[in-house]
């Protein structure tokens, strides 16, 4: 008994540094934005108490936009960014052309910082001296200058593309690891039966990889989520809102206007959503890995 009440209060004191941390560091600054987002804090004014007051403003149109703007923003960014991620650990899987490639394409991101690097991409995106709008027009596409930055279609467009660039590398390193785990015995075995390449991946490696997909797109999903240094560095959000974000929108409000309390309920807000989406993932895997036992 004495033995077992001394584990215990060890595992305690091992836990104990991790537990403060998340106090201090998470549990703390969130319950003070949810207490926050209930007032009227400002720069101009005294902090006072106004209830659903600020929740009641964001729930408008325009709000609304920004809020399917973003998931839009944050689907098609994860989507594109798990293809192109397991594509390319496909071929650094197996031996095919086009492999060597692929390796040189995805260490940029790794190599160069990402500050840099979004800003190498504004001016790749830039109309005068842009390297995609000289292209375009050399060989005929376009008769003149294109600032993809300047409209609002092109700019939703090339935030994404950046973000893509930014987020493959990680998807592709993680699915060639989930890859690499599957053992080998079952593909030996599917090719002595005579089973093609796209079938063995088909039927073998793609339903392996089913846990590691859904994990990688929660991953990427809450990292798309908060992005902010892209569409801040590239656009700020314009032009004309049009690639305002959730996370873009809170920022103008908290940082920019110096409305904290409004700020704040955004900020709550995307704490829903991201809570929603850990939920959902949590609940997937749960379900997944009973399967087996099934």
């Amino acid at each position: 008994m004495e033995a077992r009440r001394s584990a215990v209060i060890f595992a305690w004191c091992l836990l104990l540094p991790a537990a403060l941390y998340i106090a201090v560091i998470v549990a703390y600054p969130l319950v003070d934005t949810f207490i926050l987002s209930f007032t009227d804090a400002s720069l101009k004014r005294v902090t006072n108490w106004v209830g659903w007051v600020n929740y009641d403003k964001i729930f408008n149109h325009t709000f609304a936009d920004v809020i399917i703007r973003t998931f839009v923003w944050t689907f098609f960014s994860v989507l594109i960014k798990m293809i192109i991620g397991t594509f390319g650990a496909t071929l650094l899987n197996t031996a095919v052309p086009g492999r060597t490639l692929f390796r040189i394409l995805t260490m940029p991101p790794w190599i160069v910082p990402m500050a840099i690097g979004i800003f190498m991409w504004g001016w790749m995106y830039n109309g005068q001296f842009g390297m995609i709008s000289g292209m375009l027009q050399r060989v005929g596409l376009v008769d003149g200058p294109v600032a993809f930055l300047a409209y609002g279609s092109t700019a939703f467009w090339a935030t994404i593309f950046t973000d893509v660039w930014i987020g493959v590398p990680m998807v592709t390193l993680y699915m060639l690891a989930a890859m690499q785990a599957i053992p080998s015995d079952l593909h030996e075995a599917a090719w002595t039966d005579g089973a093609g390449r796209f079938y063995r991946f088909r039927r073998i490696t793609l339903p392996l990889l089913v846990p590691s997909m859904i994990t990688m797109s929660m991953l990427s999903l809450i990292s798309t989520f908060n992005s902010f240094d892209i569409i801040w560095i590239l656009t700020q959000g314009g032009p004309s809102g049009s690639t305002t974000t959730m996370i873009i929108d809170t920022y103008k409000t908290a940082i920019g206007s110096y409305k904290y309390g409004e700020g704040a309920a955004r900020a709550v807000l995307i704490c829903i959503f991201l809570s929603i989406f850990s939920y959902c993932y949590f609940r997937v895997t749960s379900r997944l890995s009973q399967e087996p036992a099934r």
